[in-house]
């Protein structure tokens, strides 16, 4: 049953990976819309402009440094079953999206948006890395970590270096962002994963689908408030999904100490 469902899940991983690379693939180039970079709130508070789309930030900071100050300690290193270096680089993602985030949206444009989206491709080479070894394999997502860290970042100098020559791609980034959160639910649904961690991982994905809902919306979200923006609260819904795996495991290492004590 466990060699079925290994293969059940490898022919639907790659024939999830055939078609979103065929699709991008088969369309035209994508150029970044200079629109992008309009959000609705551009209030400035403490001579700070778009203040609220960089304070919303300080939650990635602080999941980010505790996140990495978690996995270092030995009572919880122990519990990572080999994936430490994974969840090292996802929570060190997280803590660079801090700033590059800030950084951003403080003058947003091309150019500072190459900081913004490489320490997202990091938490994502290292959160899809974190679900393969606690679904399926932990060699796999030691072998997979590299890689997609290579292929994240190389996915935002591109994009940016053809948007230098005024003929933007934006094809292998949408791929690098959004491959991962459609692969992760194939993996937790064709494994079957027992893992406690499971519940957690579609939480994390709950909270990216509010997250980009609430960036589609900015606009009409701030409308409606007339205090919060949707991008405000795409950072605030997006921060939660690493508070989530901090959460699991804090409580992962708690069960552990039982154990042994018992």
């Amino acid at each position: 049953m466990a060699d079925r469902a290994s293969f059940r899940g490898r022919v639907l991983a790659l024939g999830t990976i055939v078609i979103v690379v065929a699709g991008f693939l088969s369309t035209s180039p994508i150029p970044q819309d200079p629109a992008y970079h309009r959000f609705a709130d551009g209030r400035s508070f403490l001579g700070i402009p778009n203040a609220w789309n960089v304070l919303s930030n300080l939650p990635f900071l602080i999941t980010g440094a505790w996140g990495l100050a978690a996995v270092a300690r030995r009572t919880v290193t122990r519990t990572l079953r080999g994936l430490a270096p994974a969840y090292l680089v996802f929570f060190a993602g997280m803590l660079l999206t801090a700033f590059g985030s800030a950084w951003y949206h403080v003058a947003p444009d091309n150019a500072s948006l190459v900081f913004d989206r490489i320490p997202m491709t990091i938490g994502f080479a290292g959160l899809f890395a974190i679900v393969v070894g606690e679904s399926a394999s932990v060699i796999a997502a030691r072998r997979l970590l590299i890689p997609l860290l290579v292929l994240g970042v190389a996915s935002v100098l591109y994009w940016a270096a053809t948007e230098h020559r005024g003929i933007g791609d934006l094809r292998p980034y949408a791929v690098v962002q959004f491959l991962p959160m459609l692969l992760i639910p194939v993996i937790l649904v064709a494994w079957r994963s027992s893992s406690a961690m499971a519940g957690y991982f579609w939480l994390m994905i709950l909270f990216y689908v509010l997250a980009k809902g609430c960036e589609y919306y900015d606009a009409g979200i701030f409308e409606m408030t007339g205090i919060v923006s949707g991008h405000t609260f795409k950072h605030l819904f997006a921060s939660l999904a690493p508070a989530m795996l901090l959460l699991a495991l804090d409580r992962r290492k708690s069960a552990t100490l039982h154990e042994s004590s018992g």
